[in-house]
Order: C-alpha cells, then sequence, then structure tokens
C-alpha cells in the first residue's frame, strides 16, 4: 500500500468509535502484520556461510535468488541451494506468515486457532506445526551432569488420524485392555539434572529396558553423574553395565525422597506435560516426540520469541 493510502485508511480509522470487538479484531490483524523481509532476513542471518547440503563441500558461489533467498552452486557437485535446503522448512511456503505462526507455538495454540489467526489451510497449519518443532527439535542435547533424575511415563498407544488401524478403532480415546504397563502403552523417558537441563526419549511401547537406556540416556550423560531413579530392575542393571553411580528411591514402599535423592523434578515435567497435552485433545503416537519437544522447549523458557524459534530451525546443524 502507497503511503498516501495507508493515511487515508489511518485517518478514516481515527474518525471512527470503534467497539470492542472491532478493536480486538484490529490488534489480532496487527499482531500478525509481519514485513515479508523480516523473515527473510533473519533466514539469511540464521544460516550464515554454509556447506553444501548436498556433498558438504565449503567451496561456493553466489547464484542468483529464489523467492527472495540468495542461491548458491557448489563448486565440487555443482548442485545449487539456499538457507533452506537440507532443513525442514525446506519447500514450506507463505513464508512472510512464519512469525506469527512461530507465536501460535509459544502460545500453545491448537491447529484450527493458529490457522484461524494467521489465515491459512488446517492442513497448512499442521504441517508447519511439525515441520517447525522437528527443526528445533534438532538442536544439539545437553550434557546432563550433576544429580541426574530419571523416570519413565506412559500414554496409551494412539493411531490418531490413520487411515489403516492395525486393531479395532477406539472410541473417545478408550482405555487399554490390560492392567498396568502392557505393549499397549508408549514409554517416554525423561532424564533431567538439577540445572533443570532435560532430555526426553519415546523408547518405544512397554516397560523400558536396560537396552533402551543405555540407548538413549548413556550418551547425554557426564561419565561423573549420580542417577537418582525409582527401583526398577532396568535401571539397575543399566548403571552396572555403564559403570554409573546410581541410587534408587523405593516409590512403590511410599519413600518419595531420602535426603536430596529423589525424582520430583523430572515427574514434575510428567505432570506439566501432561496437563499441557490435554488442549490437542489426544496425539498420534507417530508425533509424540515432536509434543515432547515442543513442551521441553517452552519449559525451559529460552525461545520466547518467534525470531528465536526461526533462528534456531534454520541454524546448521
Amino acid at each position: 500500500m502507497e503511503m498516501a493510502s495507508f493515511h487515508v485508511v489511518f485517518k478514516a480509522l481515527a474518525q471512527l468509535q470503534l467497539s470492542s470487538e472491532e478493536i480486538a479484531c484490529l490488534q489480532g490483524f496487527l499482531a500478525t502484520a509481519v514485513d515479508p523481509k523480516q523473515c527473510l532476513a533473519l533466514i539469511e542471518a540464521a544460516a550464515g556461510k554454509r556447506a553444501c547440503p548436498h556433498c558438504g563441500g565449503s567451496r561456493c558461489h553466489r547464484c542468483g535468488e529464489a523467492n527472495g533467498l540468495q542461491r548458491y552452486r557448489c563448486v565440487g557437485c555443482r548442485h545449487s541451494f539456499n538457507a533452506l535446503t537440507g532443513t525442514p522448512l525446506a519447500r514450506l511456503r507463505l513464508r512472510d506468515k512464519w512469525l506469527p505462526y512461530l507465536q501460535c507455538l509459544i502460545e500453545s495454540k491448537t491447529v484450527r486457532a493458529a490457522a484461524e489467526r494467521v489465515a491459512v489451510a488446517k492442513s497448512t497449519s499442521f504441517r508447519w506445526r511439525h515441520r517447525f518443532i522437528a527443526a528445533v527439535r534438532q538442536e544439539r542435547r545437553p550434557r546432563l551432569s550433576g544429580i541426574v533424575e530419571a523416570d519413565e511415563t506412559y500414554l496409551l498407544e494412539s493411531q490418531k488420524g490413520s487411515r489403516h488401524l492395525d486393531r479395532p478403532a477406539r472410541k473417545r480415546g478408550g482405555k487399554a485392555t490390560r492392567r498396568g504397563i502392557s505393549r499397549e502403552l508408549d514409554c517416554l523417558l525423561v532424564a533431567r539434572d538439577r540445572n533443570r537441563q532435560t532430555c526426553d526419549f519415546v523408547t518405544g511401547r512397554g516397560p523400558v529396558t536396560a537396552r533402551q537406556l543405555a540407548l538413549h540416556l548413556l550418551p547425554v550423560l557426564a561419565h561423573d553423574v549420580l542417577l537418582v531413579s525409582d527401583s526398577a530392575r532396568a535401571y539397575q542393571l543399566f548403571a552396572k553395565q555403564a559403570g554409573i553411580t546410581h541410587e534408587t528411591v523405593n516409590i512403590q514402599a511410599g519413600i518419595r525422597a531420602r535426603g536430596a535423592l529423589h525424582i520430583q523434578g523430572v515427574n514434575g515435567w510428567h505432570s506439566r506435560f501432561k496437563t499441557w497435552l490435554r488442549r490437542f485433545n489426544g496425539v498420534a503416537s507417530r508425533y509424540l516426540a515432536n509434543y515432547t519437544g515442543w513442551q521441553r522447549v517452552l519449559d525451559a523458557a529460552a525461545l520466547t520469541a518467534p525470531a528465536h524459534w526461526l533462528r534456531v530451525a534454520v541454524a546448521p546443524g
């Protein structure tokens, strides 16, 4: 819009007696109004000088522009690429709406609510949600040190949105047919140190095993940690095999803490995650890792603005 036309519209609005609903509508519009060049500038700045995503070569030269982004060509393999090539955000359109949509993720909006706010289709909103979360989840996991609490929680397996079920459909979420921990439940393993650094892992169906603990926990634990868990045998076996100092808290006997030894920090994370998850009315098991990653980012309060999310999503791994 030309500046003269904008002043005419602004002057007309200033002379109107707007209702509270009209003011809220105008505020909502302004909240989603973003300069398209702002998003492109953030993408270019976050990506920096990238190596070729096709062959890893560092010798690249500029090769025009495409859709507002600088394009490069690799001297070695002759493939062209831009700042988004090889990231989960590659080939996504409507980049002028990305920053308002990321604000919806920060506010934990549902798919429909986010679609209405930024004026995109529900299918686009769903696709963007999982692309952006997958991009942020690619961050390097923190190294846990000191006293590290570890415990798992379980959620009923879900095939929400699937066209072909491998079991009879449930009504309104349903319940497991077996009592206790069974193969009908997805296992979510969470480890957290006293510095509030958190790692989460979806280990699969059924009870966690020592082999799964070694696969997921061992790479993120410092060699001198004190691992605290409940009295499940899998943790004892894992700690013995890995040579890690290990203490247990017998939750089943009603002993929740022994001095500084407890797993209340990680159990608090479980509680916050399940409470937060209810707003989505169930999530499919195949997307569960995205939701745990989403909650981990929100819980850490490290990425508090859309620009922060975009920088992490685009930054080279």
